[in-house]
């Protein structure tokens, strides 16, 4: 369990589960909610925004089962906006369904710009700073720690820098624990970010301060890094820098930076170690695809493609690497393709337990030799360990595939028909079997697994779940030769254990052909390999 008593010199505080779910193509269900909430405690991120209760009930039910089971150790924020014009804050609606949370952490958002306070609120100056002093005193009295998130802080500042250090006089003079400037709009550079935080420092100097940035210029991280020089001690963020438009300042990014480069504490120790797993958690409850090159995280951050790269991180790891990758939960791997040499050759067979006892000179020859067809080995690992354990002494294949045949019609305009006969040699016997499918792979598919599951009962769990074609040589019109990648994994019982295939062919029926068997005889090999 993390410890109690840790203090970090910079606060995280997540807004992923308000902030982040405005990015398009997200929605979070009140489960998706409350588990992402406790992937962040574990991880040690010390302040976690559930979401804003009075917006929809969804909100108000996260926060009800989060106070019924509370988090480990994060301090719990429910997020709202200031009181409305001319409605006493007590009546307040949206403040009264902050406190209903029952969180100790309530996060106020309010205006800082003189544009957005009389042409979008259409209210007067006076007024603003009213809502802001009477919601930031309410919610103290009711024993919160109250966050005043300053909206449009930058943009307000740069217009009219008087009102703006007034809406944050009042916000602090009614008690306000903290106050955070919002990059709103994400288009303040890092030297005007730092020079306002130090403007705010000077007048205010008593008052922690907070940085909420957004990505619109690609300068998020830049933006927070930037802020915390200048004075800041709480960064707020996103987990892979979810969020609307161009996403949020990514939490992760920060949070390492700060702790590796900085000496800047932000989580207990040991906590970066979860870092490349929240993320990964994150992308799949989201439902977006992880990035494989994201800083720190991704499962490219520590990849080594370049033949002189990979000899040299074999012999000294922080010659192309910036930090040891285990620090954040990562781990480096060797990318083979035309451009490896005998070193990521040699270091991904080891990997995969697969020694090549001298032949990695072979291996890479014959790598070259099938890039040079079309294949692509950089995104079919699968395929490169069937190359490797084929070129091992004393190889024996589960089966062995002799031919095919695939026919296919179409009858009055009705759906496409297809079926396969495959021939196959298991234990030194020939066997022929077919199979109908919903178009020619499919068909080769049913038939193969028809011949080999007598055999292999194993392979009723390996389900084909990607199925990829790209043109290798496009100028070659209908004449061009495709590459397929299959993408397969095992059954719920087997964990998280996938693999890709290729194959390449002037023909797309044999280069899905090859890239089957690949995608059937590794799991077979593999189940050999751990039962020996």
């Amino acid at each position: 369990m993390l410890s109690p008593v840790f203090r970090p010199t910079v606060q995280l505080y997540d807004t992923t589960l308000r902030d982040g779910t405005q990015r398009e193509g997200i929605s979070l269900s009140v489960a998706d909610k409350v588990k992402i909430a406790r992937e962040l405690d574990r991880a040690g991120i010390g302040y976690i925004e559930a979401g804003w209760p009075g917006s929809n009930p969804k909100d108000a039910e996260v926060f009800r089962q989060l106070a019924a089971n509370p988090l480990a150790q994060a301090r719990l924020a429910a997020f709202g906006s200031t009181r409305r014009a001319g409605v006493a804050a007590e009546a307040d609606a949206n403040l009264r369904a902050l406190i209903d949370a029952r969180t100790p952490v309530v996060t106020l958002v309010g205006k800082s710009s003189v544009v957005h306070v009389e042409q979008i609120l259409e209210t007067t100056r006076e007024e603003n700073l009213a809502m802001i002093r009477d919601s930031v005193a309410w919610c103290t009295a009711q024993d919160r720690e109250v966050i005043y998130d300053a909206e449009h802080w930058f943009d307000g500042f740069h217009a009219d820098p008087e009102y703006a250090l007034a809406t944050l006089r009042a916000a602090a003079d009614a008690g306000a624990n903290r106050l955070v400037l919002c990059d709103t709009n994400g288009g303040t550079l890092p030297d005007a970010v730092a020079a306002s935080v130090r403007a705010v420092r000077a007048v205010l100097p008593d008052v922690p301060l907070g940085i909420h940035a957004h990505n619109d210029c690609g300068l998020g991280v830049a933006n927070a890094l930037a802020a915390v020089a200048a004075g800041c001690t709480q960064v707020q963020g996103t987990v892979n820098g979810y969020g609307e438009r161009c996403g949020n300042a990514d939490l992760l990014v920060i949070a390492a930076t700060l702790q590796l480069k900085l000496g800047r504490s932000c989580v207990p120790p040991g906590a970066l170690a979860r870092f490349a797993a929240l993320s990964a958690f994150v992308a799949d409850v989201a439902g977006l695809p992880p990035d494989d090159h994201a800083p720190y995280v991704g499962r490219s951050a520590f990849a080594h493609k370049g033949g002189l790269h990979a000899a040299a991180v074999a012999k000294i790891p922080a010659s192309y690497q910036h930090i040891d990758p285990a620090v954040v939960g990562n781990s480096p791997h060797m990318v083979v393709s035309e451009l490896a040499g005998r070193a990521s050759v040699r270091l991904s067979a080891t990997a995969l337990g697969l020694p090549l006892d001298g032949a990695d000179a072979e291996v890479l020859q014959r790598v070259k030799e099938l890039e040079a067809r079309g294949y692509q080995f950089e995104g079919a690992a699968g395929s490169f360990e069937m190359l490797l354990r084929r070129t091992r002494p004393g190889y024996e294949p589960p089966f062995v595939p002799i031919d095919f045949t695939i026919v296919t019609e179409q009858r009055g305009g009705g759906a496409l028909r297809a079926q396969a006969i495959v021939k196959l040699r298991i234990d030194g016997a020939v066997t022929h079997t077919a199979a109908e499918g919903a178009g020619p792979v499919n068909a080769l598919d049913r038939a193969l697994r028809t011949a080999l599951l007598p055999r292999y009962p194993d392979l009723a769990d390996v389900q084909l779940v990607d199925y990829r074609v790209r043109i290798v040589d496009e100028h070659l019109g209908t004449a061009a030769r495709p590459r397929v990648l299959i993408e397969s994994t095992r059954g719920s019982g087997h964990g998280e254990d996938r693999w890709r295939t290729v194959g390449c062919s002037e023909d797309i029926i044999e280069a899905s052909w090859l890239a089957l068997i690949d995608s059937l005889e590794l799991p077979l090999a593999r189940l050999k390999d751990s039962r020996a």
